[in-house]
């Protein structure tokens, strides 16, 4: 995005990449079908030390401005749910709508050569790459961060921001499957069972689908509040979201005869209600059971605390949070405060989306603000 828009701003761009071909994460995204942007893109959707920093580019380049791109190359699209915008075909097209806007500011590209030194000094950077080198005014950071190592991804942006006296926020797995131990490990016998929930952790809450794994939780609500998490924190999920305080005691006016199990199972799927009220512990008909007990079940129900024992780490999360600090960048323009022509977008940067589109809009935003700079 930066390349393509700061070549046709007249600037001759050269787009290194170490992998064969470029957008490998832009090909796996969105099971294939890249979730490009998100219309409920606000600042207040995204992570970062500074929460104010996107503001700037998320205002100047919007879901609108991309979706408006995506249309003139023809390219079909839906809404799925939640301002999520997918391509009806294939994330392919994202990357050759990309390469064609290279190709109109004629940027040359430079794949499968890894960068093996890069110096600066008189104002210029030097780049050693493969075997051939390069030199330039300005050099841009966009090589993300190292969540799903298999297509490439590295720290690299966190050496060479080091290399040049960037502050480096710590980097963490975000949008990550949570991982359970100890007392939570009965749950992975509901490996596969998926329910809606409201997840929470601290001021927090999603409510999506959550998905029991056997290896701990996943599915959309889990991924959204990961990046919340810190570790040895816990997280409260509410089970039951459409259920109003004393349902389970209007049950047992209603059916005094049936279970809590029974009862359960008419907000959640079958395995999670047998499991859930293993757990809480009425074996007995609701009607032998105490309003104070089902108000007690109610309770554990509308909060059900887990404490995650880890993640499952960069290999299986969607992106990084932390990066490069974003007090040793400009909002305006992503130039290093302290090294005129050096600029850092994207993932690379303290800033991380929800799921859904909303980091391609941040890499899409950050992109263009930089390129209008350089």
């Amino acid at each position: 995005m930066c390349a393509a828009v700061a070549g046709q701003r007249g600037r001759r761009v050269l787009l290194i990449d170490h992998n064969d071909e470029p957008g490998r994460k832009i090909l796996i995204s969105g099971g294939g079908r890249c979730n490009f942007t998100n219309l409920g893109t606000a600042p207040d959707r995204f992570l970062s030390q500074n929460p104010h920093f996107a503001k700037s580019a998320l205002g100047r380049y919007t879901p609108a401005e991309f979706l408006a791109l995506v249309e003139r190359h023809g390219i079909a699209w839906h809404e799925k749910t939640l301002g999520q915008l997918f391509c009806d075909g294939s994330a392919r097209q994202i990357v050759a709508m990309l390469l064609d806007e290279c190709a109109k500011g004629g940027v040359d590209l430079a794949l499968g050569g890894a960068v093996t030194a890069v110096d600066h000094a008189d104002s210029r950077f030097r780049v050693r790459y493969g075997v051939r080198e390069a030199e330039a005014p300005a050099l841009v950071i966009a090589t993300g961060g190292p969540s799903i190592p298999k297509i490439g991804a590295t720290g690299f942006a966190y050496d060479l921001a080091r290399r040049f006296g960037l502050k480096v926020v710590e980097p963490r797995p975000a949008l990550v499957p949570l991982t359970l131990g100890g007392d939570e490990v009965l749950f992975r016998s509901l490996a596969g069972v998926a329910t809606e929930v409201v997840a929470k952790c601290g001021k927090a809450a999603f409510r999506e689908a959550a998905l029991f794994t056997h290896r701990g939780l996943s599915g959309p609500a889990i991924l959204q509040i990961s990046s919340y998490w810190r570790h040895g924190e816990t997280l409260a999920i509410d089970m039951a979201p459409d259920r109003k305080p004393g349902w389970l005691r209007e049950a047992k006016r209603q059916q005094p005869r049936t279970t809590l199990r029974r009862a359960i199972a008419g907000a959640v799927p079958d395995r999670l209600a047998e499991a859930l009220a293993e757990h809480i512990g009425i074996a007995a008909e609701l009607g032998n059971a105490t309003d104070r007990a089902l108000e007690a079940a109610e309770r554990s129900l509308a909060g059900w605390r887990f404490s995650p024992n880890g993640t499952e780490g960069f290999a299986k999360a969607e992106v990084t949070i932390g990066g490069v600090s974003t007090a040793d960048l400009s909002s305006q323009t992503m130039e290093a405060r302290r090294v005129p022509g050096l600029r850092v977008i994207g993932e690379a940067v303290d800033v991380t989306g929800w799921l859904g589109g909303y980091n391609f809009q941040w890499a899409w935003a950050s992109g263009w603000a930089a390129a209008q700079a350089i």
